[in-house]
């Protein structure tokens, strides 16, 4: 009896809001705003695995978060990213989402 109800608390810490809590906010899978490429560093893009065109992170030359930016990468850029496997991946991961 104890081995199920300890298995019963690990399964419902795997569920909690807690665990929910560290998970990318939904908005940065459906961000769609194109950022202003005057305040952007670079101006690349990339095709993401659904086929859509997103621009590569950047950072911005004003120092306020660009329109359309679903996190902040830890070395500064951000990242337009539409999902959140693989955001920030060559640029130190997420700092934190937008």
């Amino acid at each position: 009896m104890k081995a199920l109800l300890s298995l019963a608390l690990a399964m419902a810490m795997i569920v909690s809001p807690v665990a929910e809590a560290k998970r990318a906010p939904h908005h940065a899978y459906t961000q769609t705003a194109e950022p202003n490429e005057t305040d952007l560093q670079s101006h690349r893009h990339y095709a993401n695995r659904a086929g859509q065109i997103v621009h590569s992170p950047s950072k911005s030359n004003s120092g306020k978060v660009p329109a359309g930016a679903s996190a902040q990468c830890r070395d500064g850029s951000y990242s337009f990213s539409r999902s959140a496997r693989g955001t920030c991946s060559h640029h130190g991961g997420v700092s934190t989402w937008q």
